[in-house]
């Protein structure tokens, strides 16, 4: 990165934390102006080094929060999920800091001037957000693109890219077929990027070590043995680098605090979803007089069968055929109740009773149909790589992926979260899937022309 795009680099991310820093000042304002003086004074008498610590605890639960969520990564995330992530962060952050205040008084405290804090912040937030990415456009224009491809159709590789128009442009498209003579004289004609799809891995590191020796920036789109290697260990046993990827994926310790994060979490969320449990089924029930549970086989870790239990979002009859579905786009099948349930996802609340079970996971790769799994590894064999832990109620693929992504690329996603395990990654996944029940494509159906894992049509969950 030379010296002009580092200064630009460090604009932007002075930027982002001049925003959060405005955020801490709208909160100054009402905790100084109004919560101290007249509530927590008459508790608790605090001297410049408290408050100093109280408003050091909203700064980094701000940062924590806006990290997490992507409310700093302007430019890199569109406008509105940047201004999206800022207003969950700080929703996020202003309630820890209301039950702060809470405590310390002793009892709950009148919310009305936070929320109106919280008002303001989120109008700041959506000015500082538009001013930022013009900032950030500015500075960085659309990267220009070379395409280096071999036999697989391009179209949905630059439609994604195409998606993105603020920030790439793929400019020229070239075969491997070309030569390798060709291919290099056009790296040499200064784009901004190589983007290497699906060629072969001989002609593929030759073309990443001339990019890398010329500093030429790469994006490669990764194999799945890509994917595993990424998870391995590096060893210094002898003098030269080693890489370990092991015969099991997580270890006895991280298999234990991980059930026990699954217990805890389930029996506490059951507690609290249990008014929505009821009322979700009794409206269910009198909607049509069906079954309010949806009981369906399941396969979880090494490929052991399951009932998974959801809410029946659909007709009784949606399967009158026996044949299993992609739930498609405007599915005359879901029922209204259907509709609503799915969109907020409270159809999936009754997997806490697997969780509990030991069937599922709160994260992990969403469990598939044991006839859908047999027609994925007619063309994928490597689909069964993703039944090496726990099935999940949430996982790596949903929160980075739509519910309509092809199956080899959840299958790569979810590898990338078996093969970097940690505790950290599942408590981060859990934060950020609060985050994608508020975005629409995540639970949008399978468009009647699109492909999955076959060339035929693709057969999956259907409620």
């Amino acid at each position: 990165m030379n010296q002009a795009e580092s200064r630009k680099r460090l604009l932007v991310l002075l930027i982002s934390y001049f925003g959060l820093l405005v955020m801490l000042a709208g909160y100054s304002a009402a905790y100084f102006g109004y919560y101290y003086p007249a509530i927590l004074r008459y508790d608790t008498k605090l001297y410049f080094k408290g408050h100093l610590l109280i408003l050091f605890f909203y700064l980094v639960v701000l940062f924590f929060f806006s990290r997490t969520y992507g409310g700093l990564k302007v430019g890199y995330l569109k406008p509105m999920e940047v201004f999206g992530s800022q207003v969950f962060a700080l929703l996020c952050t202003n309630i820890f800091s209301y039950l702060q205040m809470a405590m310390i008084h002793g009892s709950l405290i009148p919310p009305l001037q936070l929320f109106l804090t919280f008002v303001g912040q989120i109008v700041f937030a959506a000015f500082y957000t538009y001013l930022a990415n013009r900032i950030y456009r500015k500075l960085f224009p659309p990267r220009q693109l070379l395409l280096i491809y071999g036999d697989r159709p391009i179209e949905d590789i630059q439609r994604k890219f195409s998606s993105r128009k603020d920030k790439y442009n793929i400019a020229k498209c070239l075969n491997v077929s070309e030569g390798a003579d060709a291919i290099l004289d056009e790296i040499e004609k200064g784009y901004g990027g190589v983007v290497l799809w699906d060629i072969s891995t001989a002609v593929r590191n030759k073309l990443i070590k001339y990019c890398y020796s010329r500093s030429v920036r790469i994006y490669m789109m990764p194999k799945i043995p890509d994917v595993i290697i990424k998870g391995s260990e590096q060893l210094h046993l002898f003098d030269t680098p080693i890489f370990l990827t092991r015969e099991f994926t997580l270890t006895v310790e991280q298999r234990i605090i991980k059930r026990i994060i699954d217990i805890v979490c389930a029996a506490i969320l059951l507690v609290i979803a249990s008014p929505f449990l009821l009322i979700t089924a009794i409206v269910i029930k009198l909607y049509d007089g069906g079954p309010v549970l949806y009981k369906q086989i399941r396969c979880t870790r090494d490929a052991k069968e399951f009932k998974i239990l959801k809410f029946r979002s659909m007709r009784v009859d949606a399967e009158k055929d026996g044949v299993a579905r992609l739930a498609a786009k405007n599915d005359s099948r879901i029922t209204p109740v259907g509709k609503f349930i799915r969109a907020v996802r409270i159809d999936e609340l009754p997997q806490l009773i697997n969780i509990l079970k030991g069937e599922m996971s709160f994260i992990g790769p969403r469990p598939e149909r044991p006839e859908i799994i047999a027609q994925y590894m007619e063309e994928m064999p490597e689909f069964a790589f993703r039944m090496k832990v726990k099935a999940g109620l949430a996982g790596y693929a949903q929160v980075y992926g739509k519910y309509n992504t092809t199956p080899y690329d959840k299958l790569k996603l979810d590898l990338t979260y078996i093969e970097d395990y940690s505790v950290w990654m599942d408590i981060k996944l859990m934060l950020l899937t609060l985050k994608i029940l508020f975005k629409a494509e995540s639970t949008e159906g399978v468009d009647s022309k699109q492909i999955t894992a076959m060339k035929t049509d693709s057969e999956e969950d259907n409620n």
